[in-house]
């Protein structure tokens, strides 16, 4: 009967100090030393991503957010503030909303869902209102599709380089600027291929926009 105990506590000494020691190395080095190695060589992955603007950060190059106006009553959802660049479709079109970062997922509908194709009709309608100028009338034909869809996160920060000069002469228009001014940022903001090869060219929008209100402020 005493061998037993002893051996059974020798065997609860063992398997106490094996937890103490793996909480030890994988609760404590292990985590100090990935967080030591990505803050020094990948410092600003490891933090988020994250974009400053005037000293503060504004946001994540990861994350997508919106540019609205103060949501009025009896509004569902606020409407877009035009002196900006808009990203992706923000409601309808995904599981997220407003890029509310506590949902994220696509419609998995089809692509003859007459919902939607609805939403996507609708969406194409509201971009050529918003995009048509004085001086010019954007055709439904001149609309990209990342204009009318939501990715399949909803929470894409980048679009096109076609929907970014779709947008070039309305926000040229609201904030008083000259067109070729206005297109030269997109410009200067448009990334190419990963490696040369691989995704597609994008424009982060609040990169984008940061610059936009840079040179608006300069003006």
């Amino acid at each position: 009967m005493t061998h037993s105990l002893t051996n059974t506590a020798r065997m609860l000494g063992a398997g106490l100090r094996a937890l103490l020691a793996l909480t030890l190395v994988t609760g404590v080095v292990y985590p100090l030393v990935i967080t030591g190695i990505a803050q020094g060589l990948f410092h600003g992955q490891a933090n988020g991503s994250e974009i400053k603007a005037d000293g503060k950060v504004v946001g994540s190059s990861l994350i997508g957010q919106n540019y609205s106006l103060p949501l009025e009553k009896g509004q569902d959802s606020p409407a877009p503030d035009l002196k900006w660049f808009q990203g992706r479709p923000q409601n309808g079109l995904g599981v997220n909303t407003q890029y509310r970062l506590i949902l994220s997922g696509a419609t998995n509908r089809s692509g003859d869902n007459q919902e939607l194709v609805q939403w996507v009709k609708d969406a194409k309608a509201a971009v050529v209102r918003a995009n048509s100028t004085a001086g010019h009338t954007v055709e439904p034909s001149e609309v990209p599709a990342d204009a009318v869809t939501s990715s399949g996160s909803g929470l894409d920060p980048d679009i096109s380089p076609q929907y970014a000069n779709l947008q070039v002469r309305r926000v040229a228009e609201r904030n008083g600027l000259p067109v070729a001014e206005v297109r030269s940022l997109v410009d200067e903001h448009t990334e190419g291929r990963v490696l040369g090869f691989m995704g597609e060219p994008r424009v982060n929008v609040l990169e984008l926009n940061i610059a936009l209100k840079e040179l608006l402020a300069r003006g």
